[in-house]
């Protein structure tokens, strides 16, 4: 599958309060090829989050060091890193982290706004990746006009924009009922293949984890390999789900969505 896209190696992060300290990764080596999607599984509290900063150039370590691409992440001033995550690396949170007050559409373009890409150039692409989410039907809508798994479609699309090369998602599914939980996995998992990125997902969820390439599990702050997974193939992208199967959880709609290439009417 060609040479790593992400090297990790021997990564080491210990938080201090006082004189107590929490080892948060211990040693944690590993790499990533292109188009390959990765699960870092694991209990609340295991490193999860930590991994992904670490690789994502939101957080250093305290020893070790991480590639992306070819560039040095943890040798990075913070200029450099400021680049590396506008124009090779998109993220997606949990929290969806949408701005409030503007569209669909526009949240999706801030990310070319930054890097001042052409107004038409930026509405093409714009266009593209909503269509690509299914999400036609929604750009000039707001965040509090969408239900759950739409903004995390958005935020998906968001990160996206500017064609990353990595794509890092913690605990994407986290705050969405299971069923759309696995619409969203199941349209990363179909986008590491039409955008050609490589994906680290971290998720608590083993009904998401048959959907990666390869599983990775964290405990207590060391990086084991595990293959342990569910029955439902990966690989064959989404299953253009409808919209009835997507209940609400008691803090707002959680409408569901169609599949990676079925627009909402």
């Amino acid at each position: 599958m060609g040479e790593p896209l992400v090297v990790a190696e021997g990564l080491r992060k210990v938080y201090r309060s006082g004189p107590k300290e929490v080892v948060a990764l211990d040693g944690v080596s590993f790499h990533a090829v292109p188009g390959e999607l990765v699960a870092i599984r694991g209990r609340s509290g295991s490193g999860k989050t930590t991994l992904l900063n670490l690789v994502g150039g939101l957080d250093r370590p305290d020893a070790g060091r991480v590639t992306v691409a070819g560039h040095e992440v943890t040798a990075l001033p913070e200029d450099g890193l400021r680049v590396l995550r506008r124009d090779v690396i998109g993220h997606v949170f949990q929290s969806f982290g949408l701005i409030p007050i503007l569209s669909a559409s526009e949240n999706v373009g801030v990310p070319m706004r930054l890097a001042r890409v052409p107004a038409a150039e930026r509405e093409e692409r714009v266009r593209v990746l909503l269509s690509l989410v299914g999400l036609d039907g929604h750009a000039n809508q707001r965040p509090h006009e969408l239900s759950g798994g739409q903004r995390q479609r958005v935020a998906v699309a968001r990160a996206l924009a500017n064609r990353p090369r990595l794509l890092i998602a913690d605990e994407p599914t986290g705050q969405l009922d299971s069923q759309t939980g696995r619409q969203v996995m199941r349209l990363i998992r179909a986008l590491v293949g039409s955008e050609g990125v490589t994906a680290l997902v971290a998720t608590h969820d083993p009904g998401l984890i048959s959907l990666a390439d390869r599983v990775l599990e964290l405990r207590d702050g060391v990086l084991h390999d595990d293959d342990s997974r569910g029955d439902a193939p990966h690989g064959d992208g989404p299953r253009g789900e409808d919209s009835h199967g997507d209940g609400p959880r008691g803090d707002g709609p959680r409408g569901g969505e169609a599949g990676v290439s079925a627009a909402e009417p």
